[in-house]
This record gives C-alpha cells, sequence and structure tokens, in this order.
C-alpha cells in the first residue's frame, strides 16, 4: 500500500502592511469634527481650540490595536477653522483689505528662470506699493483728524459752534487750545493712535505665527544650501568659481523650503518701517504747518528749529525706504536672527521725532489763525502719481519676467501682480477718500465741502473729490464685459443641451432638467473670466486714476465747479457724478464692514465671500506687514507635522492626506514641506482642488506646471477629482508623457438626470460640495491605498464594499 501523500502545505498567512490613515483636510467655510468624520463622538488628539486634528472616540487609540482597522484606514480630521473665523469683531481684519490685496501682488510674479536681479526688483516695488499704502492709510486720518476738525472746523466759528464737542478747542473762545499748533498737536494723537493700533495687531498675531518656528529637519534647505535655485533657477546646474558646470541637482519648489512659513524675520522688518512712516507722515503734518507759519512770518520761534525737525523727519524717512528697499524674504533658511536694534530704534526714532513736532507746533504763536484747508493736496496728489508709476514699473518687470519663462495660463500675460496692485492702490483711495469725503460732509451741515456756497468749511483736498466722482464712471464703464459675460453664459448653456442629454442617455430628456443643469455648469465657468475682469477694472482705475490727478491739479476745484461755464449737460454729469460717488463710498464701505461681519457669524454668507478671503490670507505678509495674518503659516507646519509624526511611529503605516477645496492648497503646501523619503509614503487625495484653475494660473511661480508635476513626481501617488459644475475646483492639468492619470473627471454631476426606481427622488447638483456622495471618491481613495502597499485579501474584499471613512467638505 502506497504511502499516503504528504498534505499539501498550508497557504502562507497574508502579512499586514500597517495601519493606514486617512488625514482629512476641510475647505473654505470649515467644518466641524464630527460632520468631517461621520461620527458625533470624536475626540481631539493634538492641537488646540484655534486648529486641532481629531479622531473618532472608537479610533483614539487604533496604533495600538491594527488589527481592528483591517479593512479601512483610520479616520482623522484636521479642522483648521478657528484660524480664519471667530467672533464678529475679527471682521474688523477687512479695513485692511488693501494691505491684504497688495501683499497678494508679491506673490503673482510670473516664474522667473535665471533672472535674481528682475526677481528682486519685482519684489522691492511691490514693498514700496505697500510702503504708500501706509501713508495714504495716515495721510487720511490726519486729513481728518488734523485738517478737517482741528484746523477747519475748530477754526470756524460757525461749525465749531455746531460740534459743542469741539468748543475747548474753538479759536474764537481764546483757551489755551485756541492756538493753530496746540490744536494740531492734540488731533495728532488720532492718527498716532491708529499707527499704533496696527503696530499692535502686526506684533500680536506676529507672535501667533511667524515667530513661531515650525518643527521638521534643518534650517538649510538640502537640495539648495547655497542658494543657487534663486540664482539659477529651478533644477538649472550653477557653475563653480572656476566655471565647472555640474548636473541639476534634485529640485525642491519654494513652498518646500525650510525658510517659507517662517517669515519671522522680514515682518519685523517690515513692521518697524511701516510704523515709522506713519508716525513720520503725522510728524510732517502737525511739524510741516508750523514750520511754513514761521517761515510767512516773524514770530518767537526761531526758524532754525523747524528747519532741524524737518531734516529729521527726511533723515529717518529716507532710513525707512532703505529698509523697505534693501531685504526681501530669506526661503531656503530657517532665519531665526531678528534685527534688534533696527526693530527697536527705528520706529522709536519715528516716535520721538512725532513727540519734538508736537511740542514744536504747540510754542505759543500768538498772531497765527486758521484758515481755508492745510496744504496737504500735493501730498495726495503726489502719493496717487507715485503709485501710478510703480505700478507701471512693475508691470514692465512681470512682462520682462514672463518673456524669459513664458507659460500659456499664466493669467493676463503675467500682467496679475501689477493689475491686483493697482486694485490695492484703488481700493486704498476708495476707503481712505470716502472717509474723508463722509466726514467732510458731516461736520459741513447742509452744504457741500468744495462748491464754494452755503458751506462752513473748506473740505478735503480736491484730488478726494475727483477720485470720489471716477467711481460712478468706472461702474458705467463696467457694465460693458458684465453684459458681455451674460450674453456668452447664456449661449454657452444653450450649446451645452444637447451635449448633457447625450451624456445620461438613454434617459428620456428633461427640458427643465437640462436647462439648470446646463445653466450651472456655464455660470461655474465664468471663473476662468475673472482675470480679464480684473485686468479691465485695473485698466480703468488707472487712466480714471491719471484722468483726476490731472483734472484736479489743472483746475484746482472739485469736479462740480471745475465743469462751470461748459454746458449743461457736462455740468449737471459733473455734478451728479460727484454726489453719487461721494455717497456710493459711503454706502460701500457700510456694506463692506456688515458683509465682512456677517460672513465670519453666518457659515454660509462665510462660504460665498470665504474663498476671496482665504486665498488672500493664505499668503505670508512678504509685502505688507499690517495685512491680516497667514493662516498658513500655522496650518502647513500643523500638517507637515502630523504627517511626519504618523510615518515615524508607523513605519508600515500608509498616509492619505485627503483635501477639499483649499482644504487641497494646504495639503499639497505640506507635503512640500516633508522629506523626500516621507513624501514616498504619502498618497495625495484632492478634490474640488484650485490648485491649478486659481493658484496655478495666479501664482504660477509657486503653482505653475513646474511645481505641480515635481509634486506628482515626488509623491507616491495622486489622483485629483473635479466637477464641469463646480465653479472652484478644476483638473491639475499635470503635463507628462505618458499622461500620469492624476485627474479624473469631470464626474457626473448630478448622478441621476432624473428619478429612477433605485433613485426615485430628483438628485441635487452638488457643484463644489460633497464629493464623498460619488462613489468615484470611495473607488480613487481604496486606489490610492493599494498603490502604497500590498493589501491583505480581507482589505481588497472589504474595501469593495466600504464608502469614505469621513467627510471633509467645507
Amino acid at each position: 500500500m502506497a504511502p499516503a501523500a504528504p498534505p499539501p502545505p498550508p497557504s502562507p498567512t497574508p502579512q499586514h502592511t500597517g495601519t493606514a490613515l486617512e488625514l482629512l483636510v476641510h475647505g473654505v467655510g470649515g467644518a466641524t469634527p464630527q460632520e468631517m468624520l461621520g461620527d458625533p463622538r470624536t475626540v481631539r488628539i493634538t492641537g488646540d481650540a484655534t486648529a486641532a486634528v481629531y479622531r473618532r472616540t472608537e479610533d483614539a487609540h487604533a496604533e495600538k490595536h491594527p488589527e481592528r482597522h483591517r479593512d479601512e484606514p483610520v479616520a482623522e480630521a484636521y479642522c483648521w477653522s478657528g484660524l480664519t473665523s471667530g467672533n464678529s469683531s475679527r471682521a474688523l481684519w477687512l479695513l485692511l483689505l488693501p494691505f491684504m490685496v497688495v501683499n497678494l501682488a508679491h506673490w503673482m510674479r510670473p516664474t522667473a528662470t535665471g533672472r535674481t536681479r528682475a526677481v528682486r526688483l519685482y519684489g522691492v516695488l511691490v514693498r514700496l506699493v505697500a510702503l504708500s499704502l501706509t501713508v495714504l492709510l495716515t495721510a487720511a486720518a490726519c486729513e481728518v483728524a488734523l485738517d478737517l476738525l482741528a484746523w477747519q472746523c475748530a477754526g470756524t466759528e460757525v461749525c465749531a459752534e455746531r460740534r459743542s464737542w469741539l468748543g475747548f478747542l474753538s479759536a474764537h473762545q481764546g483757551g489755551w487750545w485756541a492756538q493753530p499748533g496746540r490744536r494740531l498737536a492734540l488731533a495728532a494723537v488720532v492718527p498716532g493712535a491708529l499707527v499704533g493700533l496696527l503696530w499692535y495687531l502686526s506684533n500680536r498675531t506676529w507672535s501667533a505665527y511667524e515667530s513661531q518656528c515650525p518643527l521638521g529637519g534643518g534650517d538649510i534647505d538640502a537640495h539648495d544650501p547655497d542658494g543657487s535655485q534663486e540664482a539659477h533657477g529651478p533644477g538649472a546646474p550653477g557653475p563653480d568659481a572656476d566655471g565647472t558646470a555640474h548636473p541639476p541637482a534634485p529640485v525642491r519648489p519654494a513652498l518646500g523650503r525650510p525658510g517659507f512659513w517662517y517669515g519671522r524675520r522680514l515682518v519685523a522688518r517690515l513692521r518697524a518701517a511701516h510704523t515709522a512712516a506713519g508716525f513720520l507722515t503725522v510728524a510732517a503734518a502737525v511739524a510741516g504747518a508750523a514750520a511754513r507759519h514761521d517761515r510767512s512770518a516773524e514770530g518767537p520761534v526761531p526758524r532754525f528749529i523747524g528747519a532741524a525737525v524737518e531734516g529729521g523727519i527726511v533723515v529717518c524717512a529716507l532710513v525707512v525706504v532703505w529698509v523697505v528697499c534693501r531685504r526681501g524674504r530669506s526661503e531656503r533658511t530657517r532665519d531665526t536672527r531678528l534685527d534688534a536694534a533696527l526693530i527697536t530704534y527705528l520706529p522709536g526714532s519715528a516716535l520721538a521725532l512725532l513727540a519734538l513736532a508736537a511740542l514744536y507746533a504747540s510754542w505759543s504763536r500768538p498772531g497765527w489763525q486758521s484758515s481755508g484747508s492745510l496744504p496737504g493736496e500735493a501730498t495726495f496728489r503726489l502719493l496717487a502719481l507715485g503709485q501710478g508709476i510703480l505700478v507701471v514699473a512693475l508691470a514692465v518687470v512681470a512682462r520682462l519676467l514672463r518673456r524669459r519663462t513664458p507659460e500659456p495660463r499664466t493669467i493676463l500675460y503675467g500682467l496679475g501682480g501689477p493689475a491686483v496692485a493697482m486694485l490695492a492702490c484703488a481700493l486704498g483711495g476708495v476707503m481712505t477718500g470716502g472717509v474723508a469725503q463722509r466726514v467732510a460732509d458731516w461736520l459741513d451741515g447742509p452744504g457741500t465741502p468744495g462748491m464754494g456756497h452755503a458751506t462752513d468749511i473748506a473740505g478735503p483736498p480736491v484730488l478726494l473729490s475727483w477720485q470720489a466722482s471716477v467711481i460712478p464712471v468706472l461702474l458705467l464703464l463696467l457694465l460693458v464685459p458684465v453684459l458681455v459675460l451674460i450674453v456668452r453664459t447664456a449661449r454657452t448653456a444653450r450649446r451645452l443641451g444637447p451635449a448633457i442629454e447625450a451624456e445620461y442617455a438613454p434617459e428620456p430628456p428633461d427640458e427643465g432638467r437640462t436647462r439648470r443643469i446646463a445653466r450651472i455648469r456655464a455660470a461655474a465657468a465664468l471663473t476662468d473670466s475673472a482675470p480679464w475682469i480684473v485686468g479691465a477694472v485695473s485698466a480703468a482705475t488707472l487712466l480714471l486714476g491719471a484722468g483726476a490727478i490731472a483734472g484736479s491739479w489743472r483746475s484746482e476745484e472739485v469736479p462740480g465747479r471745475a465743469a462751470d461755464g461748459s454746458g449743461p449737460l457736462l455740468e449737471s454729469f459733473a455734478e451728479a457724478a460727484q454726489s453719487t460717488g461721494s455717497w456710493l463710498i459711503g454706502f460701500g464701505f457700510v456694506l463692506f464692514v456688515a458683509g465682512g461681519r456677517r460672513a465670519y457669524k453666518d457659515a454660509s454668507a462665510r462660504r460665498t465671500i470665504g474663498i476671496l478671503w482665504d486665498v488672500g490670507t493664505f499668503w505670508p505678509r512678504a509685502a505688507h506687514p499690517f495685512a491680516p495674518p497667514c493662516y498658513a503659516e500655522r496650518a502647513v507646519p500643523d500638517l507637515a507635522s502630523r504627517m511626519s509624526a504618523w510615518t515615524t511611529t508607523t513605519p508600515r503605516g500608509r498616509l492619505v492626506i485627503s483635501g477639499h477645496s483649499q482644504g487641497s492648497v494646504l495639503a499639497a503646501s505640506a507635503v512640500w514641506q516633508l522629506p523626500d523619503a516621507t513624501r514616498r509614503r504619502v498618497a495625495l487625495l484632492t478634490y474640488g482642488s484650485p490648485l491649478e484653475r486659481l493658484y496655478g494660473r495666479w501664482f504660477p511661480a509657486y503653482f505653475g506646471p513646474e511645481p505641480l508635476l515635481g509634486l506628482h513626481r515626488s509623491v507616491h501617488c495622486w489622483r485629483n477629482l473635479w466637477r464641469a459644475t463646480d465653479p472652484i475646483g478644476g483638473p491639475v492639468r499635470i503635463c507628462a508623457d505618458p499622461d500620469p492619470g492624476v485627474d479624473r473627471g469631470p464626474l457626473k454631476d448630478p448622478l441621476a438626470y432624473g428619478r429612477t426606481t433605485r433613485l426615485p427622488l430628483p438628485e441635487p447638483i452638488l457643484g463644489h460640495s460633497d464629493y464623498q456622495a460619488d462613489p468615484a471618491f470611495a473607488e480613487e481613495r481604496a486606489a490610492l491605498l493599494d498603490e502604497l502597499g500590498p493589501l491583505v485579501p480581507r482589505q481588497a474584499e472589504a474595501r469593495t464594499q466600504k464608502g469614505s471613512s469621513g467627510r471633509s467638505s467645507g
């Protein structure tokens, strides 16, 4: 009898490759941990009340029990909405909108290869525009407090009688404060306090963001230890001193450099310079008025004192300009130094000069009487003219940079930065001039300042009235592109109808349903037309602003008076434009603050307004230190540290970072900050992502084709989901051969055209939200986990049945 055959060897037991983690990052508008994780019971793993990582309570100690998480990854939610929202008082940050917008212009420069000097010049020009905005804001505060209140109203008997709280300053009551110099010295407290408030807000947020050193590797970029990338461009070889060339080293984009999210030194320098500029502007207004009086008449005050004070102001102003021009950002190193002497003595010296100017102006001058207005007209004209010249120079530099490295999808042929800088100047002029106009109208009672009849005071500089008058003209000009977009959108919607019905065939067509889907898709495509609207507004603003300067310079009268004798039609148009523009400024200012306040309190309003605000505050303060704080200074290091901690403590663990909308930008930025070895163990899942559609086109040097291609090659795998109905998200358009297959879309939206047996109720059109409702989300997440490592059979079977472990739409 033959011996029995030996039993077959047992099948090898599949080995578990390590717990998988899905790190969810929400988008604009925020989301609670409970909404993101789909469970009312959550626990905070790390972080604080402002930004933190959460898990389901049952997953709190998942690392200790990997056998429980073989079917699907452990879900973690990073909630960062506390960095950009809060109580309604934070809406006051909206008053600093011009500073935020000019800071955006810094980051919009075209991609530059081997143009270090041009890049530095671009940064210098933007910082000078930013400095002019600080001077403009302070000058407007001086116009209100020093000119309209202390000089004009307090020096006019009728106006002072109407405002009883100005009685102690009235020149007709003969008190100690009745002399013009003393009134100016007291009124200087208002703009001085404004500058001090800006310094305090910037310093407080600097302590919470820029001064917090991120965790991670060394302080020097190992890929670019000597800064050769900045000199030769990304990936370009740099010759040695003897001319020997070397092949290019591995390139890490700017957002991955150690010092990118650590702007401590630059913000401190700029804050000192802008604070000093504000104090010097107030000092110049106070001392200049007194010095002009002393030069025009013999008095008890020696003239050399005024000359000495004004000379000190000029010297300190030159130091401020030198500081602003001298140094930009240092991204390749994590610069932990501070220019202690500079940030202490520069604003301190400016404040001392302000105090000296106030003492000098307070010197008794019995014969000094205030009449008319303070000579501030030249100041506002020079500021407006200087801003226009700087913007034009910025446009020339931007075009030179783009000609060296042309990228077809860069907005406005590389002129996005200059266009946005022009908008910042326009916003600054409208907001500051609007306040002066409204205060003048309030003080003047029934009269209209500058019109010369039934008026108590002379009013603000005529340039401000001219700038207000161009606003109705600008709005009329904007009607043309708006009507063009409306007509084009309607035509696009009609053309989409047959394609939509074919997409959902063989379901019977429904004209109403088709029209609604087509209308939403056509409206979502309007985002791609935004650059041309910005360009048109900027160009019109530049031309109309130049016309306002010329008109005020030539006529020395407000538009309503300058048009006298030019015919009834032109006269009525000029008066209507002047009054309408003034009221539009005031009305728009109220709406602006009310809308911002509502955005911080109401989540639905925040989703509408928040995308522009979150784009603006994503970038570090590289041009203006008084801009709202950069939340990414905290969020990006948070995410990078969390991913590094997971891969360090879980050697065989796999990680998918899943970002929606603005969360996808944070996720990509955090991945760039990871060490090379860690990025190879990370999968990236983005959906509703503006990475290329908004950031890649508006900020090509940081999110252009080359950086996105580098991101794709550095991570283990990447998928991007998008819909044609989404006005924000889109494909990332990775350019490589063969096609890397990063983009999946457009996804079908709605999932069902009409009522079916499986879906008896109509499906919603989701647009930018709820990507997890699409089966493609679970499929792509499972595919990413598959690519990260081999799966045990139980996992592979379970993932065909499981959906997303959480929700991250916001």
